[in-house]
Parts: structure tokens; C-alpha cells; sequence
């Protein structure tokens, strides 16, 4: 209690200022460096997001599922077979892909353009000043760049920042088949050279307004029916399977768990969502008790 009254009072008195981090890394299908606040922050994130987060969640397109209540992952793969039905005309024709995702995303966000972006939606300067704080309490290497994937804040502030460029695409580009989950975004048409089309006037944005640019290696064009690698999941036209990578995953817990209810359950849910009968069969007895 008395450190909360110190957090309390440094707040009302504007004196506060964010502590450090400390940092670790995981592997989370790929090497991530996270980096974890004090509690005393962390309390404040948490108050701070509870606040914000419905100001700017209406805001924000409807094809935006990334950290949102509501929607999620598997809401995106849904939306996915339905613009992918729409754009094939329900199958008359084929559906092309185009599928991209931000080189560096976190440790790329521009600090400043954040802060601008935000002023747009907020006139308290002491709400400003204090979200100021906890962005420039944080720089991945480079000076006023970068968020910490540790922080509660950074989902939303990731969000507020990628709404910049979901407005454009919906409603200056008139994308109609777009998805986006955090730093991945697809773009569904019947099309090809459509998506040709686009696909420059994004990375213009994206480098010229939010100082982002698209992984070279991660961007493509191709065809639903060769099979499309978005969430986890591998779609085509008329089924989705789970990814070669998530699958082995999948096993290898199940068994560093020694089948434990609550972790085969889990999956069992994941593999729900698509074509999985083979998979299901495969998991242990032992693991179904």
C-alpha cells in the first residue's frame, strides 16, 4: 500500500518517471527479446491501458485483430474464408494473395510519429506527457525508436500507430479484402495485377509516413490454391491445415507435459479450427485421459 500511495502521489505531483527493464529472451516459434518492467510501472500500464483502450478501439477498422477484445486470431482465420469466398465469386475464380509483414516491427516504431499520432486523440498534455514517459523510457538501440514487447501499453500503442496505415488502405487505396494481425497483413483479390498495383503505394506509406518498411523476404503474391502460410495455419480454397512448424511444436509440448489434461485440451481446441482429423488421431491415449 505505501508504495502504491508513492506511485499515487508522484502521479498527482508529476514527478513520476518510468523505471528501467529487465531483459530476457524467448523462443516463441522465433527468437524474441522481451523486456519487463517493475510492478510500479507496470501497475500504471494496466490503469493507463484500462483507460485508453476503448477511446481508440473505436476507432480502429474492423479488419484489425490483433490485441482486441473480441476478435483474435481465430476471428482473423474466419475472415479470411470469408473475403477468400468473396473474391473467388464462391469458387468461380482464383483467389490470389498478397502477403506481407514488417521488417523489425517493434523495434522500428518511431517514437515521435507515435506521439503525434496520439495528440490527434487526446488534449490532456498531462496524459501526453505521461505516455510520453513510458515511450521514451524505452529505445531498441536507436534513439526514439521502438517499443518493448514486455509492456501491456505496447499492444495498443502498436495498434494506434498501424491505424495510421489500416485508414489508408481501407479508405484512400478502397482495399476491400484486407486482414491484418499485428506486424502480418494480407490482401485478397481475384486480381493479380491489382495487388501488382498496390502493393508500391503501401510501402510509400508505410516508409514515408510511419518510418516502417515490409520484410524483403516476407512479402509475396500467390495463388489460395497453392496455399497460403497466415496465423499458424496453411489456407487453400476449401480446407486450412496447421503449419509443419506449429504441429511439431504441438507435439513437443504435449509430451515435455507428459500429456497433462490441461495442455491436450488446449490443443484440441486449436486444432478445431481446420482440417485436423489425421492430427487428433495421432496425440497419445494417455494425453486424452
Amino acid at each position: 500500500m505505501d508504495n502504491i500511495i508513492a506511485l499515487h502521489r508522484d502521479l498527482v505531483s508529476g514527478t513520476y518517471h518510468h523505471g528501467g527493464y529487465e531483459h530476457f529472451k524467448i523462443n516463441d516459434t522465433k527468437p524474441r527479446d522481451i523486456h519487463k518492467a517493475s510492478v510500479r510501472d507496470r501497475l500504471l500500464h494496466h490503469a493507463l491501458y484500462r483507460k485508453l483502450y476503448p477511446l481508440f478501439d473505436t476507432t480502429f477498422i474492423f479488419g484489425s485483430y490483433s490485441c482486441r477484445k473480441w476478435k483474435g486470431t481465430y476471428k482473423a482465420l474466419s475472415q479470411f474464408r470469408m473475403y477468400a469466398a468473396r473474391a473467388s465469386g464462391i469458387n468461380a475464380k482464383t483467389v490470389w494473395v498478397l502477403k506481407c509483414d514488417i521488417r523489425k516491427f517493434f523495434a522500428s516504431i518511431d517514437q515521435k510519429i507515435l506521439i503525434h499520432i496520439i495528440r490527434n486523440s487526446i488534449t490532456d498534455d498531462r496524459i501526453i506527457m505521461l505516455i510520453a514517459n513510458i515511450v521514451g523510457s524505452f529505445n531498441s538501440g536507436t534513439e526514439g525508436k521502438g517499443l518493448p514487447l514486455g509492456n501491456l501499453t505496447s499492444q495498443l500503442l502498436v495498434n494506434i500507430y498501424m491505424n495510421e496505415f489500416d485508414q489508408f488502405v481501407k479508405h484512400r487505396l478502397k482495399v476491400k479484402h484486407y486482414i491484418r494481425y499485428a506486424d502480418d497483413f494480407i490482401v485478397l483479390s481475384h486480381d493479380r495485377t491489382y495487388l501488382l498495383e498496390t502493393l508500391p503505394y503501401m510501402k510509400v506509406f508505410l516508409r514515408d509516413q510511419l518510418k516502417l518498411s515490409l520484410h524483403p523476404n516476407k512479402v509475396s503474391i500467390s495463388t489460395l490454391a497453392s496455399g497460403i502460410d497466415f496465423l499458424g495455419w496453411v489456407h487453400f480454397p476449401d480446407h486450412r491445415v496447421l503449419r509443419t512448424a506449429t504441429k511439431r511444436r504441438m507435439f513437443r509440448r504435449i509430451e515435455e507435459m507428459n500429456g497433462k489434461e490441461e495442455t491436450v485440451a488446449s490443443y484440441r481446441g486449436m486444432l478445431s479450427h481446420g482440417n485436423t482429423h489425421k492430427l487428433l488421431a495421432r496425440i497419445p491415449k494417455s494425453a486424452e485421459k
